[in-house]
Formats: C-alpha cells, structure tokens, sequence
C-alpha cells in the first residue's frame, strides 16, 4: 500500500489542489495515514481536524480522518469553521499533539487544501515534501484509533472577547463596526462574536456558501472591499472589517473608505501593544511591509525586524524572537500577546476595537496620522520556474557593491534616497514579485525603473500581473 499525490499539491506552506483533477478523497485519506505516522513516532496520537465551507471540504473531512485513525491516531473533529479555530482548538489543549484544517484558503471554489500544525509548530517545506516520499513509500503505521466529536466553538468565541476585559466599556460602546465574512467559514463564528461584543455591528454575507455568490473571499483585493465600503458609508461606521475564505487573514477600511493594508493594520497595533509594556520587544514584519510601519515600531519603543514572507516561517520566526505580535502584507497578523501567536482575522478584529479604546483615538484618525507614501501594489509576474530563484541571485550579485543598502533576507530589498524596491520569488508560484515605494511620483518612477533594468540584465521583464 502506497500513495502518489500529483506534484502540484505538496507546496511550501501546505498542500493545495483542484477538486477533481489533482485533489481527491484519496489523497486525503494518504494525508492523515502519513501525517499520523510521523505523529506517533514523535510520541503525539491525538488530532483535531476542522473543515471549512466549500463544497468539497466534508467528503475530504471524512477521508482524512479515516487515515488518521487507520495510523492509530484518536481524531478530534470540531466540525466547520475558519483555520484559527482549528488552531485554537489545538492551542489550548495539552492532550491534543497536532491539527489539520481542510481548506483551501482564498482560491477559487474548485480549490482545497490542507494547513498542518505539528505538536504546537507549523507544518510546512521539508515537512511537506517529507509527507509525499514518506506516503509514495507507504512507510505507514498500522492502527484503530478513536474519533471524537467536539464543539469548541464557544470556548473559541470567549477567549477572543477576553481581550476587551480590561478597556473601560463606554470608550467600546461608542464604536460602530461593520464586518465582511465573504460567505466564508468566519460566517457563524463571527455572528456568535458580536453577540458579545460591546457597541453596533452590521453584518455582510455570514451565510456559508462554498461557491461564493456575493464577492471572493480575498481582502487584500480592493475589489472585493466594495460591499463592505458601501455599508461603512451608507450607516456612518467608524470603519469595516473583511475577511478571507477560511478567516485567517484579515482586510480593513477606515470610515472614509480608504483601505488599510496589512502593514498599516499592523502600525495600529504595534501602537496599542508597545504603550502597554516597558520592554522593547521584537516587532516583526515581512519584506513587503512598509518603511513607514518599520519606523513606526521604533519611534513607538519597539525593535523592528524584516523577515521573510510566509506565514509559518513568521510564526517561526516569532517564537525564536520571542515577539508579541507580528504580521504580513497578506493580512495575516498574529498576536502572542495574550493569545496563542497563530493568525487569527477575528481576534485582530477584536483587537482593531481594543486599539482604537485604548489609544482613545477613531481608526479613522489613526490611519490618517500615517505618512503618504506611495507605493505599487504587489506585482506578481510568470517566471519559468527554473529561473526564479535565479535570477534573484543574480540581482544579488549585481549589486553586492552598490552604494544603496540591500538586504537579502527574503529576495533583494534596496533602500535609496528616493524609498525602496523588492524583488523576490514565491516560494509557492512560478512568480516573481516586486513592489516599490517612495515618497514622490518621480522617485517611484526611479525606484522601477531600477527593478525592470535588474530584470532585463537577467533577460526577464515585468509582465502582465497574474494572481495568487
């Protein structure tokens, strides 16, 4: 007995398919069996498994547990919901050594997928490639483990309002919130969570629907913010919180419209948790971010640190560090402060009302006290994939004597008088990805062309922008 998965599947961060023509029950069943082989030779046996909303993800729910048990490892299903439930529920937990959500994130409906997280650490890379050898060889451990049922979604629901206890409730009461769940798996739980949230909330598409009838669930799209800024300005609200398909990453709006993007999220939080500590703790962000959210940390009492893009390798990071809170230009924030050090979109919600009490100032205010930089969005353009890694390198050797500072923690970042521009290749796409911001129209305009001659001396050019 053994098990191929077709190539495309098994990436960096998880494990991600088509329904129906490189993803099937059986995989996932070959998904459990080998994941709870390695388990328990790590000593683990207990798994919770969580699903959310497409249309695929019960059938799968149901194979992989089958494989779970028929290692020997007790499954703990907790039924549909978004990622950081499944995360939570694994988190708070001693008895459980492991988790598996069945999703597939922001793709489109015809996608799902697999996040992993192994005895309290993000499954990911050489984890995952490890998987496939091991399920192609079918080096699997034999077993008849037990399947539990377990509704954690209230245990879920009260640790996230925990974070409002100590905030003087008139300042709470005041504020007027609307919220976006995109017919994701956030749906339910985020209408469990403003029940017992103080102030007004208005609610967008909380009805779960895999196939994603209003808008697709991606926040970082300014498209896909359209509903949600309409109802900011149709009732008056203080600002607009939105949501990814399996509510791990978080969007967000000010109550004028304007979006504010993961880095920006993330100065407002840094503010919040940095005038609350006399420590100078580590305050991480991807290489994507900001300089103006890297100064603002400093100026704010913290130490700022660039790291790569990712969401497990920032969580990896963040517990080398030690670092209370953390977050990507994707809209994945994560707060160990208080809470669990996973991404989790409804507790940075949550957090977003705490900010905003605390500091005593509107969101609206906050996102406007922020420098006007201008920058590109993310530009993701089809590189072979032999090339990618590549071409980076060569950048890099370009310019290891340049009179700008290159940082190559994640790609090539260059910092210059005119701001700062990054090339980097996806770890999970043949992409490689730019951007570049400056303080004038004239130096963004420098700070490209400097990214197309460093792409055309590796005989590449930008092309058409393609998706994620």
């Amino acid at each position: 007995m053994s098990h191929e998965f077709d190539p495309t599947v098994l990436r960096e961060y998880d494990i991600r398919g088509i329904i129906g023509e490189t993803l099937s029950p059986d995989d996932a069943r070959a998904i459990g069996r080998t994941f709870g082989s390695i388990l328990r030779e790590a000593g683990g046996s207990r798994v919770a498994v969580g699903y959310d909303g497409r249309v695929s993800s019960p059938i799968l729910e149901h194979a992989l547990v089958e494989g779970l048990t028929a290692a020997g490892c007790d499954a703990v299903r907790v039924g549909m919901g978004p990622t950081p439930m499944l995360y939570y529920a694994e988190a708070s937990d001693e008895e459980i050594d492991g988790g598996i959500q069945i999703t597939g994130s922001h793709n489109p409906a015809n996608y799902n997928g697999f996040k992993m997280v192994f005895q309290g650490r993000p499954f990911f890379g050489a984890d995952i490639q490890e998987l496939g050898r091991r399920s192609a060889a079918g080096e699997w451990a034999d077993g008849r483990g037990e399947v539990e049922t377990r509704d954690v979604m209230a245990a879920y629901i009260a640790k996230m309002v925990d974070a409002l206890a100590d905030i003087d409730g008139t300042a709470l009461e005041k504020l007027r919130v609307g919220w976006d769940a995109g017919n994701g798996a956030a749906g339910p739980a985020l209408e469990q969570l403003v029940e017992r949230l103080p102030g007004e909330h208005h609610l967008l598409f909380t009805e779960v629907d895999g196939n994603f009838p209003n808008h697709h669930p991606d926040p970082t799209v300014e498209a896909n913010l359209e509903d949600l800024r309409a109802l900011v300005a149709d009732k008056s609200l203080d600002f607009g919180v939105a949501f990814d398909g399996d509510g791990d990453r978080i969007g967000a709006i000010d109550g004028q419209g304007r979006v504010i993007w993961g880095d920006q999220l993330l100065m407002i939080y840094a503010e919040d948790l940095l005038a609350r500590r006399d420590d100078s703790p580590v305050i991480i962000a991807d290489v994507k971010a900001s300089r103006a959210l890297y100064d603002h940390v400093a100026v704010c009492g913290g130490k700022p640190l660039m790291w790569k893009t990712g969401h497990s390798l920032i969580k990896s990071k963040m517990k080398e560090t030690g670092s209370p809170l953390a977050g990507e230009m994707s809209g994945h924030v994560f707060f160990a402060d208080e809470y669990y050090g996973f991404d989790d979109a409804l507790y940075a919600g949550v957090r977003l009302l705490a900010a905003s009490a605390r500091l005593g100032k509107s969101v609206t205010d906050l996102r406007s006290a922020m420098p006007d930089m201008i920058n590109t969005p993310e530009m993701r353009f089809q590189v072979d994939e032999s090339r990618k890694f590549a071409a980076i390198e060569e950048v890099k050797e370009r310019l290891k004597d340049s009179s700008d500072e290159v940082d190559g923690t994640d790609g090539v970042r260059v910092t210059n008088d005119d701001g700062w521009w990054l090339l980097r290749a996806s770890n999970t796409q043949d992409v490689l990805v730019a951007r570049a911001e400056s303080e004038t129209q004239a130096g963004l305009s420098r700070l490209m062309a400097q990214i197309d001659e460093q792409l055309a001396l590796s005989g590449l050019e930008r092309g058409e922008t393609v998706g994620h």
